[in-house]
């Protein structure tokens, strides 16, 4: 088993959208995995789950992750927590889910 700490970066925390993207990533791998926080802890393949960690900017979160290639999918996993999730929207980015258009626009 792999340990290793991240601190959630993105503004808004680890919310609906952020939650997506890591269930995503995490639903195929076929070891354990664990997020524990200070307000409990999951298996981050339920968005619910991780939802309801209330994990906010600034959290540091210990991920446990144990399986094939676990120390690659450890420190993939902790960029997921570390990364900002394009809050504010990165102009650059050409992803609606990113950059969704005005409200009002056609």
């Amino acid at each position: 088993m792999v340990e290793v700490t991240a601190t959630v970066q993105n503004a808004m925390g680890i919310h609906c959208r952020p939650s997506a993207v890591i269930v995503k990533v995490v639903r195929d791998y076929r070891g354990e995995i664990k997020v524990i926080a200070p307000s409990g802890s999951c298996d981050p393949r339920s968005i619910l789950d991780l939802i309801s960690l209330g994990l906010s900017q600034g959290t540091q979160v210990t991920l446990q992750v144990s399986g094939s290639y676990e120390r690659k999918f450890a420190a993939k996993l902790a960029k997921l927590f570390a990364r900002n999730f394009d809050y504010p929207p990165d102009p650059a980015s050409t992803s609606p889910l990113c950059n969704p258009p005005p409200i009002g626009a056609a």
